[in-house]
């Protein structure tokens, strides 16, 4: 089973975001491991990037505003490949408000953005957990994705 970590910085305050997260995190029990682990929010990126960096497992993934914009069929693509190449772990990082440190960004393996547009913190981990789940059910064709 594929594992997948979501490191993220600063925590789900509101009740209506750790529901929507739980919902999409019961959803995808069903293809895969999946894991949000919170990084404390610290006074700069560069302090926050020394803990991210130390929870980042197997093939890494930082979800960055200037990065590559894929598809769903390409993020399950991507998953799908680095699971059949024998990876068996795959994390991906949401930076707090001030976005990631240069060096996260400089060290993991890819970068990729959901657009050009800015989202809160909050709101990007329920995307990213969404867009997770609907590359699960591409990969394991089921009729989620349209």
């Amino acid at each position: 089973m594929i594992k997948i970590r979501l490191v993220c910085v600063g925590t789900l305050k509101e009740s209506y975001w750790r529901d929507a997260l739980a919902e999409y995190t019961k959803r995808l029990s069903r293809y895969a491991s999946f894991e949000v682990i919170e990084i404390k929010e610290r006074r700069t990126p560069e302090e926050e990037g020394k803990e991210i960096l130390s929870k980042l497992r197997g093939y890494t993934i930082a979800f960055d505003l200037n990065a590559k914009e894929p598809t769903s069929e390409e993020l399950a693509k991507i998953l799908s490949e680095k699971a059949a190449a024998g990876t068996s772990e795959t994390s991906f990082v949401i930076g707090g408000s001030d976005g990631l440190s240069e060096e996260v960004k400089k060290s993991v393996d890819l970068r990729l953005s959901f657009g050009r547009v800015t989202y809160p913190h909050q709101l990007m981990r329920v995307i990213a957990a969404e867009q997770l789940y609907r590359a699960m059910t591409i990969i394991n064709g089921v009729t989620y994705h349209k």
